[in-house]
C-alpha cells in the first residue's frame, strides 16, 4: 500500500467534498524518521512543537503530527496527519482556526498521558487550554 495516495476527502469544519488531495495513508514499511522524509517530498512537513513555549507535539520517531497548506478553486485547505507507530490518519479543515484547534487538541492528548513533554498546568480538557498553548510554536531569535 502506498503511503502517500490523492483521494477524495470531505473537510471535517465545513463538510465539503474537495478532490484530488494529497492524503497520507499507513506506513509500516520503515520507521518514523523514513516517513517523515518521504512525506516531506510531497509538500508535507512533522510539526516538533507547540504552544508558546515550545513543547513537544509528538514523541518522535514514534508519534508525529504533520501539516500541509494547500489550495482548491474555493480556497485554502489545511491538513494533518498523525502518525502513530506507522498507523497513520489524515483530516483536512478550510478554516486554519479548526486546523489549529485539531493540532491543539493531539498535543494535549499527549501532553496529558504522559506521552510528550507539555505544560505542567494542563487543565482537564483540550477546550479549556489557555490561548498560550493553542498556537504554533515560533522560535525567537536570541542574536
Amino acid at each position: 500500500m502506498n503511503a502517500i495516495t490523492t483521494e477524495t476527502v470531505t473537510t471535517a469544519d465545513t463538510g465539503e467534498v474537495i478532490t484530488d488531495a494529497p492524503v497520507l495513508r499507513d506506513y509500516h514499511a520503515s520507521g518514523g524518521y523514513d516517513w517523515m522524509d518521504l512525506i516531506a517530498e510531497h509538500g508535507w512537513a512533522v510539526m516538533p512543537s507547540w504552544g508558546s513555549e515550545g513543547w513537544d507535539l509528538g514523541n518522535w520517531p514514534y508519534v508525529m503530527v504533520a501539516v500541509i497548506r494547500t489550495a482548491d478553486s474555493i480556497g485554502n485547505l489545511f491538513g494533518i496527519a498523525t502518525y502513530c507507530e506507522g498507523d497513520v490518519k489524515t483530516t483536512y479543515y478550510r478554516t486554519k482556526a479548526r486546523h489549529w484547534d485539531a493540532i491543539t487538541e493531539q498535543a494535549f492528548f499527549h501532553w496529558k498521558n504522559g506521552q510528550a513533554h507539555g505544560p505542567a498546568d494542563l487543565p482537564e480538557a483540550a477546550a479549556e487550554l489557555p490561548s498560550r498553548y493553542r498556537m504554533p510554536y515560533v522560535a525567537q531569535d536570541t542574536a
